[in-house]
Parts: C-alpha cells; sequence; structure tokens
C-alpha cells in the first residue's frame, strides 16, 4: 500500500463516522484559538517559502499571494470562526412530497464523502478547505504546491491537533508531504478512496487535473475577468472600481486583466492614466493606441490572458453587444462587471455574459466565499454542473432520498 493509499484509506474511515460527530463546531473553534497562539511557528515557516520563492525568482504579485503576516493568519482563524457559526446544511430535510400511492419521500442533504484538493501557491487554502470539509461532515486530503509546503504542513499540524484533541476522527484532516508530479497524478486517479476532486490554481493545474483525473472533477479555473465601462458611466466610479479589481490584489483569480472601454465614454484619460499611476502596465488595442501612442500593443493573446500581475490589456468597443461578444468569448466563465448608469444595459448585461459572478457598478474582488457570507470558500466553480461561482458549505453535500412507507410494493 502507498502512501497515499493509506491516507486515502484514513480519510474513507473517518468519512463514515464524521456524519454523526457531535463536536465538529467545538473542534474548529478549537483550531481557530490553536491557529493564532501557533502564529510564530506559522509565520517561521512560511519565512522558508517565501526565501526560496524569492531566490527562484516568484514575481512579486505571486509572493504575495504565498506571504503570511499576523494579519492573515488572524484572518485565517477569523474564517474558521465564520465557518463554525454558519447553519450546517447535513441532515436538513429540503422538501418532503406524498406519492398517490402514500409513499413520503424527501430530499435530506448529505457530505460527499472525501474530498480530495490540489491547489498551489496559497497558504489560506490549506485553513479554508480543512475548515469547509470538516464543518460539512466530509474528509479531507490535502496536496499543495511545493512552493507552499512548509506553511501548508505547519497549518495542517496545528489544526490536527486541535481538532482531534477535541473528538474529530483521526484522519478527518489529511495532507500530502510530497509535492512531486506523480503523486499528484497518483492522486488524480485514487478510485475508490476520493469521492470528488477540487483543483485550485492557473489553468495549467485545472488543465492538468482535467485531463489526468479520473476521479470526478468539481472544475475552477482561472480568472480571466472583464470590466466594461459603459458610456453613461460616473467616470470617479468607473476610475475607484477599475484600479480596485485591478490592483488591490492582482494576484488573484478575481482580479480584472482586461478592460473594456466603450467608445462613447468621454472620460478614457481618466481610466488610462489612473492605471499608469498604479504602475500598471497597459496592453492595448489599436484604437486605443492611437488615442493613446506611448502604450505597448497587445497582441490576440492577451484577451485571453490571466496576468496575475500589474498588467491590463485594454479594448475600446462600440457598444454593449460588442463587449458582451468580447467576453464571452475571451473569458473563463468566472467574473465580469459592468459599470453603467442604465438600468436597461445592467440587466442586459447580466442576462447575457456567461460567468459564474456578473456585477453591477461594483469590482469584480467581490467573489469570494468570505464577501458572499459563506465564512470561506473551497474554490470558485467556472462549470454549471452541482455548484457555481464560490462554493461554500452546500456546494459541499450531495443528496439522498429518504422514502417512508407503510407497507407498499410495486
Amino acid at each position: 500500500m502507498t502512501e497515499l493509499e493509506r491516507l486515502g484509506e484514513m480519510a474513507r474511515k473517518a468519512a463514515l463516522s464524521l456524519e454523526g460527530c457531535t463536536c465538529k463546531e467545538k473542534a474548529l473553534l478549537a483550531a481557530a484559538d490553536a491557529l493564532e497562539a501557533h502564529c510564530a511557528e506559522i509565520l517561521e515557516e512560511n519565512n522558508r517559502d517565501v526565501e526560496a520563492a524569492k531566490e527562484s525568482g516568484m514575481s512579486k504579485s505571486l509572493l504575495d499571494r504565498l506571504r503570511l503576516t499576523p494579519e492573515r493568519v488572524s484572518a485565517m482563524a477569523d474564517g474558521v470562526r465564520k465557518v463554525a457559526a454558519l447553519d450546517d446544511p447535513v441532515g436538513e430535510v429540503k422538501k418532503m412530497w406524498k406519492r398517490p400511492n402514500g409513499l413520503m419521500i424527501g430530499e435530506k442533504r448529505v457530505p460527499i464523502g472525501v474530498i480530495a484538493i490540489i491547489y498551489e501557491a496559497r497558504p489560506n487554502v490549506t485553513a479554508d478547505a480543512a475548515a469547509l470539509c470538516l464543518k460539512t461532515s466530509n474528509s479531507v486530503i490535502l496536496r499543495g504546491g511545493k512552493e507552499a509546503i512548509h506553511s501548508n504542513l505547519a497549518i495542517m499540524r496545528v489544526m490536527q491537533k486541535a481538532v482531534y484533541d477535541a473528538g474529530v476522527p483521526e484522519g478527518s484532516l489529511n495532507i500530502v508531504e510530497d509535492t512531486s508530479r506523480e503523486v499528484a497524478t497518483a492522486l488524480m486517479r485514487l478510485n475508490g478512496y476520493v469521492d470528488v476532486l477540487i483543483p485550485r490554481g492557473g489553468k495549467g493545474l485545472i488543465k492538468s487535473v482535467v485531463e489526468n483525473a479520473t476521479v470526478p472533477v468539481i472544475e475552477t479555473a482561472a480568472g480571466n475577468c472583464h470590466v466594461y465601462v459603459e458610456e453613461s458611466a460616473d467616470p470617479d466610479m468607473a476610475v475607484n472600481i477599475v484600479l480596485n479589481a485591478k490592483v488591490s490584489r492582482p494576484s488573484v483569480c478575481n482580479a480584472c486583466e482586461t478592460l473594456l472601454i466603450d467608445s462613447g465614454f468621454a472620460h478614457k484619460d481618466m481610466l488610462i492614466e489612473a492605471l499608469r499611476e498604479k504602475g500598471v502596465e497597459i496592453r492595448a488595442c489599436e484604437r486605443t493606441l492611437k488615442l493613446f501612442p506611448g502604450l505597448k500593443g497587445a497582441c490576440e493573446e492577451d484577451w485571453y490572458t490571466e496576468y496575475n500581475d500589474y498588467i491590463i490589456a485594454v479594448k475600446i468597443v462600440d457598444g454593449i453587444d460588442e463587449a458582451i461578444v468580447h467576453i464571452n468569448k475571451y473569458n473563463t466563465k468566472h467574473s465580469e462587471a459592468i459599470v453603467t448608469e442604465s438600468y436597461e444595459k445592467a440587466q442586459k448585461f447580466l442576462n447575457e455574459v456567461d460567468a459564474a459572478a456578473v456585477y453591477v457598478n461594483a469590482s469584480t474582488r467581490f467573489t469570494d466565499g468570505f464577501e458572499f457570507g459563506f465564512g470561506a470558500e473551497i474554490g470558485i466553480s467556472t462549470q454549471k454542473i452541482h455548484a457555481r461561482g464560490p462554493m461554500g458549505l452546500e456546494a459541499l453535500t450531495s443528496v439522498k432520498y429518504i422514502v417512508y412507507g407503510n407497507g407498499q410494493i410495486r
């Protein structure tokens, strides 16, 4: 038996008893307290990862995703507490109906079982995923990237001890220490142990999982997100939203990567200058270059690119129809926004843009389980089956049908 199969067996065994576990909320609160109590230890291990990443030439924006601070550790702990305080969907009978033959049929929320998650250099995912899975009575197998291995192991050690001391079955929280590609591929094919696999990361990771996995996958895609500034948009609002969506944290999946400016919007210079002042490299379409000759020209690949950096593609479009066509062609179905004073065009954008989250007069940066009131998220699903958008507690459950009879036969 391989080490991965051993973890799978432990996780499967724990999952069978987790649904009846009555100490989950107490355990999560203990885990949150432990994260804060062991903050110095976690930061020390995180510093090892950050220093190694610097030596390997990791970009500034990706280093920001990797780096933990006391405030970020406290935020992780607060996220765990918020998950603990949420209503548990497991066991809920959402509806019940009576058939003509007298059978009473109900739809009940149940755990999925064993959830595996493969993710890249964001240590907070370790705490979020562990908390959400435990709250929904799922056991979890986490496999983070090599860039954050010391951080992830430290966070998991702290959480495991806290929840197991509180009475949660051992084997509920698991982490794969081997970060090799071979082990990642083996996890993708751990049939018989893993009920669903959720990848979180860039386009390359998602593509690898979709192509190689033999276990069921919930696809969370990269975020090639757009902001469309329609001609009636309030200029100050447009600048604020575009800057927040691009530069507040450019390395995350809900950051804006392409700005579409309506040809009728009279304040194009405000948008361009605001981005320039923030140090954003602009890759512009031909029409934009004619207005602002000093910019770098965009190529076809730029419209598809998730930069995760201080870079943005800019295109001038003739009206909302062209904007929607562009977005639906190049986006990853993550998050899209329009800035407009037109109710009619806002509704058209909401109805016709194909994405998990569509915004009117707000930044794409709100596509986040915490901001949506889910406490945390396991990922942002961009597919349309089972779960879509930020995946909170209910997305980590399935259903079973419970049927009451009084002797009916067919």
